[in-house]
């Protein structure tokens, strides 16, 4: 393999001399020349309709020319379009328009059902040849291969790397086979039927009920109301070949598929190739008519609603461990509408005026109202309804509190009119984000653009480009009035029946008619949420402390990577590339991350990670921030990693100024409001309850705690632990750690660079020298736990038909290391193939078993290899001499060369994909100014994927999965509780 030597000039506060290399296979790989050209003759679409493409007819919005559309004489749509990002990807997208709602009673689950079939044996693949086939393409299975069904719409996908001509047609007529001719043999159904019975397993319990209960009341009447896309029980054990040939015939036609393609590729070679292979497709008989969906009706026992909406169905669920919860809607008829511009200026002003309902809401939140949170959305729900949907989490049993405010809020709302301020603001965020997805229109992925287009067709409306949306938003700068807001607030809240849920921990709470009588209750319009009006600007906030340009700077060796050293022993690095316009990501990188904290400090942790950010910096309080971020693309968000804190945020060049301000900020002036605090309190206090529900709560709660040898820095904190953090403790503690350890600034995206050097010079560069870390906490270690023969037994409270395995292995840490790492990467995901192939495809006891391998780059140890599972309490112990088994036999013989083949395409694709882009390098290049072993690493990126060896793999698997024997832990049920009604996903 050839490579790209790049030296560099050192320079002392770097310490560090190294040639540095990128992988110039993945280079060279991105930089192809991708581009399918149109060979005269052969590439001739017949049915190409550019002067007339069937999504924009009936609509005045401007034609994005940048798709290609047809139909096929037999009624098969397409749409293509030429795209290069990701460099060499197409994307492919069959939608069927049929789901759940398209099923006979009898045939509930059969349209999820047969999505599975279809993956299992068609015209051109033998018995489970279609994943292994696109794996050795490089596509992985989920991410790349995958397939979804809904209420009304079924999608088969297929993201294909590396997409030459020959790669491209050739998926193409697969798939084409795979959707026409399915091979729905009593064999296939028998294979599958199994493998959705667990994926209906591992989906029931609390969720399940609380997710049936809100559609058999949300959808009252209507079909929506009793279908579900998993099906049921009886259904799917009564399904036949027959009867799921049956279903196949009578909606997978030509006349209700489109296909979409995205490729670099002439869009001429694109339609050419869906029209061989889709137009001879043929279905005997007359197309079936899709079914009535059904409208909302109030029932005959509606209250009269004090908004002038009956209030009708209301349900009261009891699921002990659940936080509680209320949620009403708005119901409308849904009605297929014209997709003009003047309807979406309608939907744009309903946004808008949700939008600042949603900012009064949370204000009132903030002072001091009885809800955690609440929010107002409006949603068009599987061509069924349009509803105004609110939800709202009380703080504590007095739910009708919680109500009283949210809806007091709401009526403010709807009887005034908002101030031009409170607009201002709400316009000012839209227009931002429309003129941020117009200057990333070019960089747009293929497969958004057809995941849009497919979502398009299912809600019958069309698409248009970012252009379009900014220029029809601007348009309607005359309609930002107070007066047109108010019109559109009430239209929000008109409808034809209010529906509502409650879900509460305990028994007797609530009934059903007091929920209908609290929401039919009049209530007091109150103004306290309002917005004063009042704007921040930076150029008022105080300076961070003297500005001071970096004493040192200093190419890297990575494309134009420049290393920054300022005086204060800050460090930052800067990429820029012009490739993703309008994008920028700062990530700052300081102190000792989980090495930090005492072992009596777990619930600073896990409350910081929450009411850090929101505690304000300076003088300002969190709605000082919100103020102060309006009409600018801003992000703060916070990590706790291994061995460093994390502040990172998402901006543009115009921006980047005032975001480095705001990080700089948070170290050098923190602010300390409780309110946050008190808020984040609350929060933990309602969620500890739903941790022991059922095993993936357990496993939230507990697993980190547990692999990491029960350290008490990584404990879940109880209720009684948080009643216990006081503000003025809370800020002892954060005090401590943001003034402590290095800092390390990483610039990435569209900059000017020496913009961004003075922006750095007066935020980070004038910051005050920092303590290095104490000698006990840069060196504390992560112990694992020793292996157990027996697995350690955790119970939850849960259905008696749930349960959850897990299996880990400790590996190691440390950027020294990683070349390892990736080996160990490749190990996992083949552990993964196995451990899928049996206990998924051979056995059906588990829907998605997940093996993953860590390995932190800042300390030494915590890596670690872990396989989890849900599955049935009985299966429990075949999951853990299943995976001992795999383990062993990897140890012992290593993968075969087709295993490692189907891992290691995928992740070379992968490397060749997401390395255009900038937050690709910056992963890989964190920490690199303080750790030189990092920059080394990359001389190998490539190559330590793409030359693994099975006996290299074999010798790992030999070190790490027998070296330890492993750590077990199960979670079984504690009680022989009901079974959750099997419907859902």
């Amino acid at each position: 393999m050839s490579i790209l030597l790049r030296c560099v000039r050192a320079l002392a506060p770097f310490a560090f001399v190294a040639p540095l290399i990128a992988p110039a296979a993945a280079q060279a790989q991105a930089g192809a020349y991708c581009t399918i050209r149109a060979n005269p003759g052969e590439d001739t679409p017949q049915y190409a309709r550019p002067d007339d493409p069937w999504i924009f007819r009936g609509t005045d919005i401007p034609i994005d020319d940048e798709w290609l559309m047809g139909e096929l004489p037999n009624g098969v749509r397409y749409a293509v379009r030429q795209n290069g990002v990701p460099p060499c990807q197409a994307s492919f997208r069959v939608a069927i328009d049929a789901g759940s709602l398209n099923e006979e009673d009898s045939e509930r689950g059969f349209a999820h059902l047969l999505e599975h079939m279809t993956f299992r044996q068609s015209r051109d693949f033998g018995p489970g040849e279609a994943i292994p086939y696109f794996q050795r393409l490089g596509a992985s299975l989920g991410a790349d291969t995958n397939a979804s069904t809904g209420p009304t719409q079924t999608v088969y996908k297929l993201d294909l790397p590396n997409a030459d001509r020959a790669k491209l047609s050739d998926s193409v007529r697969l798939f084409a086979g795979m959707i026409q001719a399915p091979t729905l043999s009593k064999d296939n159904l028998t294979a599958d039927l199994p493998i959705v019975l667990a994926e209906m397993r591992d989906g029931a319990g609390a969720n399940r009920r609380i997710g049936e209960a809100t559609q058999s009341t949300f959808f009252a009447g209507q079909r929506l109301s009793v279908r579900n896309p998993i099906g049921t029980l009886a259904t799917l054990q009564g399904a036949t070949e027959q009867s799921v040939r049956a279903f196949h015939d009578r909606w997978y036609r030509p006349e209700n598929a489109v296909v979409v393609l995205v490729a670099d590729a002439d869009p001429q070679v694109l339609a050419a190739m869906i029209e061989r292979e889709f137009k001879d497709w043929k279905v005997a008989g007359k197309p079936a008519e899709a079914p009535d969906f059904g409208d909302p009706v109030a029932p005959a026992n509606a209250l009269p609603g004090a908004d002038g909406v009956p209030v009708g169905e209301a349900t009261v669920i009891v699921e002990p461990g659940q936080a509680r919860a209320v949620n009403y809607a708005i119901m409308r008829p849904w009605v297929e509408v014209t997709d003009n511009i003047e309807y979406n200026r309608g939907v744009l002003l309903n946004q808008l005026a949700a939008g600042i309902v949603n900012r009064r809401l949370e204000n009132r939140a903030r002072a001091g109202g009885h809800y955690l949170y609440a929010q107002v959305s409006q949603q068009k729900v599987a061509r069924s309804v349009d509803g105004t949907y609110v939800a709202l989490a009380p703080l504590d049993e007095d739910w009708e509190a919680a109500l009283t405010d949210v809806r007091s809020v709401i009526a403010d709302a709807l009887a005034e009119p908002p101030s031009q301020a409170e607009i201002d603001r709400v316009v000012a965020d839209f227009d931002i984000a429309f003129v941020n997805g117009v200057e990333q229109a070019r960089i747009q992925a293929g497969s958004q653009l057809a995941d849009t287009l497919v979502g398009a067709v299912e809600i019958r409306e069309a698409v248009a480009s970012p252009q379009t949306f900014l220029d029809v938003f601007r348009s309607m700068k005359d309609r930002f009035t107070p007066d047109q807001l108010l019109q559109a607030t009430r239209g929000l809240f008109e409808g034809d029946v209010v529906r509502a849920i409650m879900l509460t921990p305990e028994q007797g709470e609530a009934t059903a008619d007091e929920l209908r009588a609290a929401l039919a209750a009049p209530v007091a319009a109150s103004d306290v949420a309002r917005d004063d009006g009042s704007s921040i600007d930076f150029a008022d906030l105080p300076a961070i402390g003297e500005p001071a340009p970096p004493a040192q700077r200093a190419e890297l060796g990575v494309f134009d990577t420049e290393a920054l050293a300022f005086d204060n022993g800050v460090r930052a690095m800067l990429f820029s590339r012009d490739n993703e316009p309008g994008r920028v990501t700062v990530r700052v990188r300081f102190g000792a991350g989980w090495r930090g904290f005492n072992d009596d400090e777990a619930a600073y942790a896990q409350l910081g990670q929450v009411a850090l950010i929101n505690s304000g910096i300076g003088p300002l309080r969190q709605n000082d921030l919100d103020k102060l971020a309006s009409g600018r693309k801003l992000g703060f968000q916070f990590r706790i990693d291994d061995g460093t804190f994390v502040f990172e945020g998402a901006t543009r060049q115009e921006d980047l100024a005032d975001q480095l301000y705001l990080f700089a900020a948070k170290l050098a002036m923190p602010s300390w409001d409780e309110a946050p605090l008190a808020r984040a309190k609350a929060s933990a206090r309602l969620a500890y309850a739903s941790y022991g529900a059922d095993p993936s709560g357990v496993l939230n709660r507990d697993l980190d705690w547990l692999l990491r040898n029960r350290d008490p820095r990584f404990a879940t904190a109880d209720p009684a632990a948080i009643a216990d953090v006081t503000p003025e403790q809370f800020r002892a503690v954060w005090e401590r750690l943001l003034a402590q350890g290095p800092v390390e600034v990483d610039v990435f995206g569209d900059i000017d660079r020496e913009a961004t050097v003075a922006a750095l010079s007066r935020t980070f560069g004038a910051l005050a020298p920092r303590p290095a870390l104490p000698d006990e906490v840069a060196s504390r270690p992560v112990s694992f736990p020793a292996a157990n023969a027996e697995p350690l037994v955790l119970t939850h409270g849960g259905d008696a038909d749930q349960a959850a395995a897990v299996i880990a292995w400790p590996t190691g840490g440390g950027s020294a290391g990683l070349s390892q790492s990736r080996k160990l990467d490749l190990l996992g995901q083949i552990f993964s193939i196995r451990l899928l192939d049996n206990l998924r495809e051979r056995m059906g006891a588990a829907y998605s078993p997940i093996v993953n391998s860590t390995w932190p780059k800042d300390v030494q140890t915590g890596g670690m290899i872990f396989a989890l599972v849900q599955i049935e309490p009985a299966q429990v112990p075949g999951f853990f001499e299943e995976a001992q088994s795999i383990a062993a036999d990897l140890a012992a013989n290593g993968p075969t060369a087709d295993e490692l083949a189907r891992v290691v395409e995928p992740m070379k694709q992968y490397i060749s994909r997401a390395q255009t882009g900038h937050t690709f390098w910056l992963n890989q290049l964190e920490g690199a100014t303080f750790d030189p072993q990092r920059l080394m690493a990359l001389n190998t990126l490539w190559s330590d994927y793409a030359e693994a060896t099975p006996e290299e793999i074999q010798a790992l698997a030999e070190r790490y999965l027998v070296g330890h024997g492993g750590f077990k832990v199960a979670v079984m049920p504690a009680t022989a509780a009901p079974s959750a009604a099997p419907a859902g996903r």
